[in-house]
């Protein structure tokens, strides 16, 4: 199977693409605007704002499969770049899925589309209609619309949940307290964590569950439907400040900061993953392994900056 990912340098590409690889199949890759090495993907630098380009990466990789994974993605910055966002999430998911010529494309969505849902109705089932209450989700919700409206796509849309492990951005929470905590380890940081709203309720998936899913999804799944990947169980953000604490055996002084705070912030999400887990997916390993990968790595200092 030859296999193109859009975004591979970011936090789930790579994972995604080595655990292709892993399985023998044919890789190649957009970048763009940085220099990046992966051994055995075959990487096209494109900008996927511009059509001209997605047009020219598609007919010289050929793929059977697109995994479109670049986009931005943070909640909380999508309040001050609304437009950037909808230009690179809902155009350029276009130009990606036009593209493609008849080719499954993957289309990486996620829960926040969901907005602010009652508890008695989760984990959400993938048939909800979206009801988005962000800049973010709203565009994830227009971009897979557009996905599944152009004529002749084989379009999947893939709504993830929050993605946790290792390589992930210090801008999100978990790799944040995470990158704290080690400061504080090593004497680089006064023994103050600074947080955002911990009462947020969020379902984790390990980034290696995920890689397996997209894979699963592109040798089995079915255009033209929604796939939860989720794993059905909320941890609340303050619990999972626990187990980070716990995993360090750091103590520290817990402080809201307003600056990572959002303008509004869905109470509880999780999903039900029943489209997965029909494939014979389930959501291993777990939010306990992420943590302690999590951890590791911002000890070690290897974490994505």
């Amino acid at each position: 199977m030859r296999v193109l990912i859009t975004g591979v340098s970011g936090f789930v590409g790579r994972h995604v693409a080595r655990r292709l690889l892993e399985e023998g199949e044919q890789v190649a890759a957009t970048v763009w605007g940085e220099a990046l090495s992966l051994p055995g993907v075959a990487l096209h630098e494109a900008d996927i704002q511009d059509p001209a380009a997605v047009d020219r990466v598609l007919q010289a990789a050929a793929p059977d499969v697109v995994i479109h994974l670049a986009g931005l993605s943070h909640v909380g910055e999508s309040w001050a770049r609304p437009g950037e966002y909808f230009r690179v999430n809902v155009l350029g998911t276009e130009n990606v899925v036009r593209a493609a010529a008849g080719a499954k494309v993957l289309v990486a969505s996620s829960g926040e589309v969901y907005g602010a849902v009652p508890e008695a109705e989760q984990p959400i089932r993938e048939d909800r209609l979206p009801a988005p209450t962000s800049p973010y989700a709203l565009t994830k919700a227009a971009a897979e619309r557009v996905a599944l409206a152009v004529p002749g796509a084989q379009a999947i849309v893939v709504r993830s949940f929050n993605l946790i492990g290792p390589g992930q951005a210090r801008q999100f929470a978990l790799p944040s307290f995470a990158a704290q905590l080690a400061a504080i380890r090593r004497g680089e940081q006064e023994p103050v964590l600074h947080v955002g709203n911990l009462a947020a309720r969020r379902d984790f998936v390990h980034v290696e569950a995920a890689a397996r899913a997209y894979l699963l999804l592109a040798r089995s799944g079915v255009p033209g439907r929604v796939y939860n990947l989720a794993s059905g169980r909320a941890v609340s953000i303050a619990d999972a400040l626990d187990a980070l604490v716990h995993a360090s055996g750091v103590s520290a002084r817990i402080e809201q900061d307003p600056a990572r705070m959002r303008p509004v912030d869905v109470p509880l999400l999780a999903g039900d993953a029943a489209g997965l887990a029909a494939l014979g997916w389930c959501a291993e390993p777990g939010f306990e392994a992420a943590v302690c990968s999590l951890w590791h790595e911002a000890l070690a200092g290897t974490g994505a900056s």
